[in-house]
């Protein structure tokens, strides 16, 4: 049976009578009638996508088992394909596997995207393949400044997508951000250092 809305990805029966139940059915009611989630890749969200130094991906094994990986890299590490399909290239680890194990026998994922600094978080669910020896993708996925050699690339087909709300989100900067304040900082300290010294110096 095909899906009334994208939510429904998420919103399962047993969802949306939890959802009935405790008070909250009728707003995301109104949200999916109003068109709601996205299943597509949009302008904007490959723009904060390309963003991200981090994301979290989840699989989970045919017994339903779940796992999640961080996947991180320089921001543009996520690449989009088209306008369902997302890719970053898988790089040699703890050789666990078991993203790639889970991906063969359940090919459902998720990525939780978070933007820290401005208090955002993007939620995709999809589906994951794990591409071996396809030289033309990994040239789009590889930094020619990376050290590190990979190895496949994973490829993920968006599904259904949506923003979540700032709550409860602690503010965070990577120190890429943060560093031209503490330079600004440092510069203007050692001016008022100078400017004292100065001072002191005609007493």
């Amino acid at each position: 049976m095909g899906r009334e809305f994208v939510s429904d990805i998420a919103f399962t029966p047993q969802v949306k009578r939890e959802q009935e139940k405790r008070g909250s059915r009728a707003g995301y009611a109104r949200m999916e009638r109003k068109g709601g989630w996205g299943d597509r890749i949009t302008d904007d969200l490959a723009a904060y996508l390309a963003e991200r130094d981090s994301i979290y991906l989840a699989t989970s094994n045919s017994e339903g088992q779940p796992y999640i990986q961080h996947r991180g890299g320089r921001p543009g590490f996520i690449k989009t394909l088209d306008e369902k399909r997302l890719a970053f290239a898988d790089f040699a680890g703890n050789r666990q596997y078991i993203s790639i194990g889970n991906a063969a026998e359940n090919p459902k994922a998720f990525i939780f995207a978070m933007d820290y600094r401005n208090r955002r978080r993007i939620k995709l669910w999809g589906t994951l393949a794990v591409v071996e020896s396809d030289d033309s993708l990994m040239v789009k996925l590889t930094d020619p400044d990376e050290d590190a050699t990979p190895e496949r690339a994973f490829v993920f087909t968006v599904e259904a997508w949506d923003v979540n709300c700032p709550q409860h989100i602690t503010q965070r900067w990577s120190e890429a951000e943060i560093a031209p304040l503490v330079d600004a900082m440092s510069a203007r300290i050692r001016e008022l250092e100078e400017e004292v010294a100065r001072l002191k110096g005609g007493d």
